[in-house]
């Protein structure tokens, strides 16, 4: 259909959502399309400046939008096709959601009333959305169009940020009609509390005899990676990483940081005993993955919660007190009134506490783990540990990792050290299957960064497609899938859990997968690993080339 208007200064409802987007800061349009989406697609052709990322199933397009949000921190569109489409993202839309990821998802719509005929394709699509986004509304007059796209905007990057949904009849987007297209909403959130609150705060902090601190999500996305090493040293508190480590929340080298607390509830509850105060950090509270009879906080704990998602306060746990406010905001705020009403002695207790750290921190356990890694070498096959060190040790000062291996990179993070807040992006969700995708989407968002993906077999193959999405684009990753022929962690559990050690449907042996030639036939260069000694000239020449390259490494744990 011809962008014709049918009156002067009339605009389609196409062109004004694309405009729409552009005046609301987004650069990248990421999307699957279809028949619905046609019109979008027409109307792209009239608009360079806003650039399109084609993936190959919606949810590796979601996948791949949020890798870019995450690492850009810019709003992102995502375009997908009416109930299928949405449906095949579903998956991936809810780790966006528990991600928090500011992002604007669209699906085009049969024409209104036609959907009243329950035509192919057809199901209400607001309903399909709701759960898993912050906001969900379908478009039912073209005039509405710039208020829903601007409000839109406004709530998915309001704090808690999060994705929402809009469903774009094709009768709205073909249709013409005199526009005022509006402005852009930014709410400010960066706040900071009161000065009662932060003098309430510095006494509870100051009173304890052995605090620690959890570390999380939002010391990444409000920027305040400098500001919380600050802080722990002026309170002299360890600082372990929360629960689920899916980013850089703590410089690794700091005296003060000890690693990520693991999902063992009893393991944990041992460590925290140790402590009479626990303050999270722009934290999720101790967030464990299976049950056990064992809560993971020592009854005694007192507990101090400072963050911008209020659902988080009190969640599970009540908190001494709870500040909702900007992390970056208070951290800057609070170390000043630490100092001032701790003096000289409470300085001196903090920097004694940090040196009693010094045995037992994160740089301290790095070094024997990693000569008990390089006994691996000698083996003839490639221990996963082995690898996260070989990783760890070539990596460039400046690069993303992007983790989603696993069992195999258990130990990643045990060699890799947090530099920046935007040097590692892991899966928030549990949901297999977003990283080989994200990975796409962060190289896009930091070009000037080289991204190494580390994927497991597993969950490379809920998203090979993006591999192609890669090539496409000329986004240099590299990708290193570590194929242990199965889904390992399942066999691990089921032995674990039920004493079983003969697993059922968790091989891929009858036939083999060969990760390296699927990637060849999605037009990537690629290379199967099978011995330590072939390992690190791939990764120095995958980092060294200008695209995208694919090591599919051979591992086999420990007897």
């Amino acid at each position: 259909m011809p962008d014709t208007p049918s009156a002067p200064n009339a605009i389609s409802g196409r062109s004004a959502f694309l405009a729409l987007l552009r005046e609301e800061g987004v650069t990248h349009l990421f999307g699957n399309p279809g028949t619905t989406e046609l019109p979008i697609m027409h109307a792209l052709s009239t608009q360079p400046d806003l650039r399109y990322v084609l993936g190959l199933q919606e949810s590796v397009v979601i996948a791949m939008a949020d890798g870019f949000a995450r690492a850009s921190g810019q709003l992102v569109s995502v375009n997908l096709h009416v109930a299928p489409g949405l449906g095949n993202a579903i998956g991936v839309l809810y780790t966006a959601h528990v991600s928090g990821t500011p992002m604007i998802v669209t699906a085009g719509q049969q024409e209104q009333g036609h959907g009243l005929t329950e035509p192919l394709l057809y199901a209400p699509l607001v309903p399909i959305a709701q759960p898993v986004t912050k906001w969900a509304v379908e478009v039912n007059r073209i005039e509405d169009l710039p208020r829903i796209v601007h409000r839109a905007a406004k709530v998915a990057l309001t704090p808690p940020t999060g994705p929402v949904f809009i469903s774009l009849p094709g009768d709205i987007l073909n249709a013409h009609a005199a526009l005022d297209l509006g402005r852009s909403t930014r709410v400010a959130a960066a706040t900071r509390p009161s000065d009662a609150t932060l003098d309430a705060l510095a006494s509870a902090l100051l009173s304890a005899r052995n605090p620690v601190i959890v570390a999380g999500h939002e010391i990444a996305t409000s920027d305040a990676f400098v500001e919380a090493a600050r802080f722990a040293e002026a309170l002299g508190a360890p600082v372990w990483q929360q629960t689920v480590p899916h980013g850089a929340h703590f410089p690794s080298r700091h005296p003060a940081f000890m690693g990520g607390l693991s999902r063992s509830q009893p393991r944990v509850r041992d460590l925290l005993s140790r402590h009479d105060l626990l303050i999270a950090v722009g934290a999720d509270v101790l967030k464990m993955s299976v049950w056990s009879e064992v809560d993971p906080l020592p009854p005694a704990m007192r507990v101090v919660q400072i963050g911008q998602r209020d659902w988080e306060l009190g969640k599970n746990y009540a908190a001494e007190l709870a500040v909702r406010a900007d992390v970056k905001e208070t951290l800057a705020a609070l170390i000043p009134m630490l100092t001032a009403q701790g003096g000289a002695a409470g300085a001196a207790a903090a920097r004694d506490r940090l040196k009693t750290l010094a045995a037992d921190n994160w740089s301290a356990r790095r070094g024997p783990r990693a000569a008990q890694a390089t006994q691996g070498e000698s083996a003839g096959r490639v221990d996963p540990e082995w690898l996260m060190w070989r990783i760890a040790e070539q990596l460039p000062e400046d690069a993303i990792v992007v983790d989603e291996g696993i069992t195999s990179s258990g130990s990643l993070l045990a060699f890799y050290p947090y530099r920046d807040r935007k040097s590692y992006f892991g899966n928030v969700s549990g949901g297999i299957g977003w990283g080989l995708a994200a990975a796409v989407g962060v190289q896009l968002a930091e070009p000037k960064r080289r991204v190494v993906a580390v994927i497991g077999d597993g969950s490379a193959q809920y998203s090979i497609q993006a591999l192609w999405t890669a090539a496409h684009c000329g986004a240099p990753v590299v990708f290193i899938i570590a194929n242990n022929g199965g889904y390992q962690i399942l066999k691990e559990r089921l032995k674990l859990f039920h004493g079983n050690d003969r697993p059922i449907g968790m091989d891929f042996q009858d036939p083999p997968i060969d990760c390296a030639q699927i990637a060849r036939g999605y037009g990537l260069r690629a290379e199967r690993i099978e011995a330590p000694n072939q390992f690190d000239a791939a990764f120095q020449a995958a980092l060294a080339a200008a695209e995208p390259t694919v090591l599919e490494v051979m591992v086999q744990p420990r007897a």
